[in-house]
């Protein structure tokens, strides 16, 4: 095992001696990210606090720069190892620089006096996560986004090798997620650090992560590469998806279809029917679609939410079978919104489609 900085044998969690997830096996490299995905429940954040010491191993061993965790200490692991975790800490009458400064504990002697040199470190992590305005505030009394930020600047400026997180984006806005997962990915290709995290936000687990672990029942379901794990299917099988549907390609989900027969017709094309699609989904109107190439982004919703789609093969031209099939559905439909602006050769029966409509006088 050599050629990993992370790896368990036979790693089993749990809680009061009683087994959760049996027989884990984590092998990660330095420069490497790691993410556990699951339902509620499954058991990513066990695994974490068990690989962090927080929780009792029931069996196997983590290793971590080819030694045993529990042959570390304390202080060896806190030079090792930075952990973000969910739990809200509440420190007595700390500033955020002070809890910040923390992550420089383990490089002090016994009084825990910080050097001019780890100050320096504590600015420029509070400043790498943007919450440099924050040093002065009361940590108690900041928001969950900003505590995850001051929470973040402490484990960098602790320079692990190994960072730890439990669902390090949860209570952040778009922004700070990004440049949170953006700062990750930075520490791990500059600084060769390896992460181990948990994420509920599939898109962005997808993207991300070197690795993924899927946690399921009482074993790890499936371990790989996201190309491999991030399928339509296999993720609706993962969560027990019954309602709606989630898009692999896209990495994202969409509310079930309304139900009942077509109401409108949708002609569209190149992403230009996606708003249109949604919209009618929120009114709970039926809706059809097409003429459709099956390689085209509003093909990919429309069959999530559309009570009918009629396609045509990608790169081909709308063949006369396809036409007349959604000549038909058009026909039959109250109303038709046209979302295209041009037609090239490919899709010149569209362009005939929404000529017929317009003669009928139901365009919109």
């Amino acid at each position: 095992m050599s050629e990993y900085f992370v790896y368990t044998d036979k790693m089993t969690v749990g809680y009061n001696g009683v087994p959760l997830i049996k027989d884990i096996e984590i092998r990660l490299k330095k420069g490497e990210i790691l993410t556990l995905i699951g339902p509620n429940g499954a058991g990513k954040s066990t695994i974490l606090k068990s690989i962090t010491r927080q929780l009792s191993l029931i069996a196997g061993t983590v290793y971590i720069d080819q030694k045993s965790i529990k042959e570390m200490t304390e202080k060896d692991t806190a030079k090792k190892m930075a952990v973000v975790l969910t739990e809200r800490i509440r420190p007595e009458l700390m500033t955020c620089e002070d809890v910040v400064n923390t992550g420089r504990y383990p490089y002090t002697g016994r009084l825990g006096i910080l050097s001019e040199e780890d100050h320096q470190k504590v600015r420029e992590a509070m400043k790498l996560v943007h919450a440099s305005e924050l040093a002065d505030c009361d940590f108690s009394a900041i928001s969950d986004g900003q505590r995850q930020r001051v929470l973040l600047a402490r484990a960098i400026c602790q320079e692990p090798e190994i960072i730890i997180l439990d669902e390090p984006t949860s209570f952040l806005d778009i922004r700070h997620k990004l440049e949170l997962l953006t700062i990750l990915k930075d520490m791990v290709s500059k600084k060769n650090v390896a992460v181990i995290m948990s994420l509920h936000e599939l898109d962005l687990a997808q993207k991300i992560s070197d690795q993924v672990i899927c946690v399921h029942g009482s074993a790890i379901e499936r371990y790989g590469e996201p190309e491999d794990i991030f399928t339509s299917e296999y993720i609706k099988k993962l969560y027990g998806v019954t309602k709606g549907s989630y898009n692999a390609d896209f990495g994202c989900l969409e509310l079930e279809p309304p139900s009942g027969t077509p109401e409108v017709f949708v002609i569209a094309g190149n992403g230009s029917g996606i708003p249109v699609f949604r919209k009618l989904q929120r009114k709970g109107i039926p809706f059809a679609a097409g003429v459709l190439h099956e390689n085209d982004v509003d093909c990919q919703v429309a069959k999530a939410l559309a009570a009918e789609v009629v396609t045509e093969k990608a790169f081909c031209e709308i063949s006369t079978e396809a036409y007349e099939k959604a000549r038909k559905i058009m026909n039959s439909c109250k109303k038709v919104i046209c979302c295209v602006q041009e037609y090239g050769p490919m899709n010149e029966r569209n362009r005939l489609l929404e000529k017929e409509a317009r003669e009928n006088g139901n365009c919109v």
